[in-house]
């Protein structure tokens, strides 16, 4: 029994490791991409312009540059392959994480079985979006929910632990 709940912390403490790497890569993302516009807005600022047309270019909205309908249909495909990959990762963690949920419900159905098939519908239903805006919603929803749900199972572990222990000291 022992040997279970050990190998449950290694677990989750892997899957924490995992996400929190997940985290500190969007941070640093997020905030690579906000000091580069504010380096890029401080620069433009401070470093005046040689000539009149140097103004006008650095201060003025230009158009965005079109793309062409195979330029467009590309990097929508990139974007969905990355999201495809993330997705299943999430999808397969998911699975690996019902694997602890071993106890019954009300009904007298397992929780893992409970689990993976509304997670199979809901990962069903965003099946067809193409929305990569949504998509990253839906990703990171996803990761929050099963941290969060990992975290939950912990702490009743822990809980379970000290409930044993406790029992197991007392005559």
């Amino acid at each position: 029994m022992q040997s279970n709940f050990s190998n449950l912390q290694i677990y989750i403490t892997a899957m924490t490791a995992n996400i929190q790497k997940f985290r500190t890569l969007s941070t640093a993302v997020n905030h690579s991409f906000e000091s580069r516009w504010v380096l890029h807005h401080y620069r433009l600022l401070h470093h005046g312009p040689d000539t009149m047309e140097e103004l006008l270019d650095r201060h003025v909205v230009k158009k965005e540059k079109s793309l062409d309908d195979d330029e467009n249909e590309h990097l929508n495909r990139q974007r969905l392959t990355s999201s495809r990959r993330e997705a299943l990762s999430l999808y397969r963690d998911v699975i690996r994480t019902t694997r602890f949920f071993m106890w019954a419900n009300s009904q007298g159905i397992i929780w893992r079985d409970v689990l993976r098939e509304n997670v199979r519908k809901e990962f069903e239903e965003a099946r067809f979006e193409r929305d990569p805006e949504v998509i990253t919603r839906l990703l990171i929803g996803g990761r929050d929910a099963l941290q969060a749900a990992l975290e939950k199972l912990a702490e009743k572990q822990k809980q379970e632990i000290e409930k044993q222990r406790g029992n197991s000291n007392t005559p």
